[in-house]
């Protein structure tokens, strides 16, 4: 990747790792599925606004918008409220390492689904290490009792699954433009989140939030949402899906330090250790490390 990709994909993962942090703040004052249809109903807004201005057509028949429906469920509204209900119980920066899972399922669903994305040695070995870092994390837990933050913790590994569906999902979208597949996807989320917010959460009801979790919703709608998905997409269409990939190593550490420093979270050592566990293991799947020594070897063995 050239310097300029390098620099967007540390962008997004400080955007998208910021994501926990403000849903942290949001949902310490207003419900998680509010929450969820805000940051989704903003961010659609934003992004409509910007395929006006572009003059990027959303699709023009009913019909049409079946698979921005089944996208937006996999990749918005599923794993936003599960997300965003675990952070209730949870830190952001633990919740932020089991998103980081989400490579380790695409693998076996992709792997599954697809003709072109088997599993090789690597990517099982990868698999294997990275939910056993996950089972590192969350074994203590589930041996204690089976409580509130196990049941957190495991709302955040179903987010990741529905991501890794999403994932496989969105490749029939490669040939349409980003603006329109994340505008679109966004739009139909915030139709399925609306109802479920107005039913049960009646936010006309709820103590008015502070500015605090206002900044927050916004931040997570507009930088974490409208603003990542466009970056996400213009990694993808430059480097290819691989690159994008390498953003899951980072968004767990910007999570860990805005909530260690911001809102005084503290994580466990078996937590970081976990971390690690998935780091290595998505390093397996991506295979690019491996390469790299094996094409350093035959140049540093004395022998040859």
């Amino acid at each position: 990747m050239s310097a300029t990709e390098w620099l967007l994909l540390i962008a997004l993962s400080l955007l998208w790792g910021g994501s926990f942090f403000f849903g942290k703040v949001a949902v310490s004052e207003i419900p998680p599925l509010t929450v969820a249809f805000g940051r989704v109903a903003i961010a659609a807004a934003v992004l409509m606004a910007l395929a006006r201005i572009t003059g990027v057509a959303l699709p023009a028949r009913f019909a049409a918008w079946r698979p921005f429906a089944i996208m937006g469920l996999l990749n918005n509204a599923i794993p936003f409220v599960l997300i965003l209900w675990g952070q209730t119980h949870i830190p952001s920066g633990l919740a932020a390492i089991l998103n980081a899972t989400t490579p380790l399922f695409t693998v076996l669903v992709a792997h599954a689904a697809t003709r072109d994305e088997r599993l090789t040695p690597s990517r099982l070995a990868g698999v294997t290490i990275g939910l056993g870092g996950v089972a590192m994390m969350i074994g203590p837990d589930l041996l204690r009792d089976l409580g509130s933050n196990v049941a957190a913790q495991g709302a955040c590994l179903l987010a990741a699954i529905s991501y890794a569906f999403a994932g496989i999902y969105g490749r029939r979208f490669r040939s349409e433009p980003a603006l329109r597949v994340a505008a679109g996807q966004l739009l139909m989320s915030s139709l399925m989140l609306a109802p479920l917010a107005l039913v049960l959460d009646r936010p006309w009801t709820l103590t008015p939030p502070s500015a605090a979790a206002w900044a927050a919703l916004m931040g997570t709608a507009i930088l974490s949402t409208a603003l990542g998905y466009l970056i996400y997409f213009r990694v993808l269409a430059r480097a290819g899906a691989t690159n994008v990939l390498l953003v899951t190593f980072l968004i767990p550490v910007s999570a860990i330090l805005l909530g260690t420093l911001i809102l005084g979270e503290q994580l466990a050592a078996r937590h970081i250790v976990g971390m690690a566990a998935i780091a290595i293991g998505l390093a397996a799947i991506d295979g690019r490390l491996w390469r790299m020594l094996l094409r350093r070897r035959p140049a540093e063995d004395p022998r040859v």
